[in-house]
């Protein structure tokens, strides 16, 4: 993606203007100016990443040609291997911006790795997944998450295992606004599933919650107890586009308010939260929002069930966009790209006091097109990775 597209200037956000494959008012078309600048946009950069048990460090993303790669990389050799492809078939692979593939690694070797199939109908897909039992020596062919087969959206999914094994997938689905044309309904919902086999079978469609936002980001997040937390623009009536929390599987699943910027937007920003837990059962979050005409990334405290703690702090950077969290202990990283007219800008917040204080790095620049910064916990501390168009970048974010 063209670095700063999103943060350009303030106004872009405040008249509701949309990024890469955006799209207004439930799946309107963009302006002709925002449309030419997504164009522009689609860089097929964007990357998941993890750490394997073993430490060694995994992306997966699109090469230049459109198709699925890993690539890993131990940490004592400092260098990449070459990138391995994967066999998908005649898929296709959304990797732009929010909507990117993932990876995540469960008990016996287990591995699976998601992507977004676009459909032959604007703004639908299906999340397709790949599971190995090898550690990733061999790959599964591609299939399908859901149980719902329209071409409508399930998209924007986010994929983790829980402490118990089970591999839980969260998206953003369009079934409910397909069923309620008409009638005025909010966004669009968040939808999951569970599987206990390691992505070879999948349980039943179920519904977290309506009125999320159509097209940003979901963060998960493990909980206290090992079980796994959600974090989501939500759309609060009539249309606020804040934030909301759910514990996945909770036996009372209505989700909590964990934002209130208050912004009025009837639109999609294509700007997800991230979230992390706190070393006291709560959660570190960050997001992006418009808060009395003032567009910024923000970092607050979570309590155990997603209610706001304290104070909301602006990130030190009025440019700052696609921000992410991981706290370790009372190690807590902050990372955000923005862009100042020529080039982009790495930068972290980081903390050694479980956010009581922060202190500024720059990170790196880059004036070529770059994806949106990723933070993991590597067993010698937390790692930033940012990939540009020619490479991935790693580094140690410690305070």
């Amino acid at each position: 993606m063209v670095a700063g597209l999103l943060t350009a200037v303030a106004l872009l956000w405040s008249a509701a203007a949309l990024a890469q494959d955006g799209h207004a008012r439930h799946g309107a078309e963009p302006a002709a100016a925002t449309a030419k600048a997504a164009t522009r946009a689609r860089a097929g950069l964007a990357i998941g990443v993890g750490v394997a048990p073993s430490g060694t460090l995994w992306a997966v993303g699109v090469d230049r040609e459109g198709r699925l790669f890993i690539q890993t990389r131990d940490d004592r050799g400092q260098e990449w291997g070459a990138p391995r492809l994967l066999d998908i078939g005649n898929d296709k692979v959304s990797a732009d911006g929010e909507n990117r593939p993932k990876l995540a690694f469960g008990p016996d070797q287990h591995v699976v790795i998601s992507y977004t199939q676009p459909l032959a109908k604007p703004y639908t897909g299906e999340i397709r997944m790949l599971r190995s039992v090898d550690g990733g020596v061999t790959f599964s062919t591609p299939q399908t998450v859901h149980q719902d087969r329209q071409m409508i959206t399930h998209r924007f999914e986010s994929l983790a295992f829980d402490a118990k094994g089970t591999l839980h997938t969260v998206w953003i689905d369009k079934r409910d606004q397909v069923l309620a044309a008409g009638t005025g309904y909010r966004g669009a919902a968040i939808y999951r599933n569970e599987s206990r086999d390691g992505g070879k079978s999948f349980g039943p469609d179920l519904k977290l919650a309506d009125h999320s936002c159509e097209c940003c980001r979901i963060a998960l997040a493990p909980t206290p107890d090992g079980g796994i937390a959600a974090m989501w623009r939500h759309v609060f009536a009539p249309n606020v586009r804040d934030h909301a929390f759910a514990i996945l599987g909770a036996t009372t699943p209505a989700p909590m308010r964990a934002s209130f910027d208050e912004w009025k937007l009837n639109a999609c920003p294509h700007h997800g939260p991230g979230l992390s837990p706190a070393r006291d059962g709560g959660y570190h979050a960050v997001w992006f929002g418009e808060k009395a005409g003032r567009a910024a990334v923000r970092y607050g405290r979570l309590a155990a069930d997603g209610s706001p703690q304290g104070t909301v702090r602006e990130l030190p950077d009025p440019r700052a966009e696609h921000a992410d969290v991981m706290a370790t202990g009372a190690t807590l990283a902050i990372v955000w790209r923005s862009f100042d007219g020529r080039q982009s800008r790495l930068r972290a917040w980081l903390s050694s006091d479980d956010g009581a204080s922060f202190a500024l790095r720059e990170l790196a620049a880059s004036e070529d097109e770059n994806d949106h910064p990723r933070l993991i916990a590597a067993p010698d501390g937390i790692i930033a990775l940012w990939r540009t168009a020619k490479e991935i970048h790693v580094f140690s974010v410690q305070p």
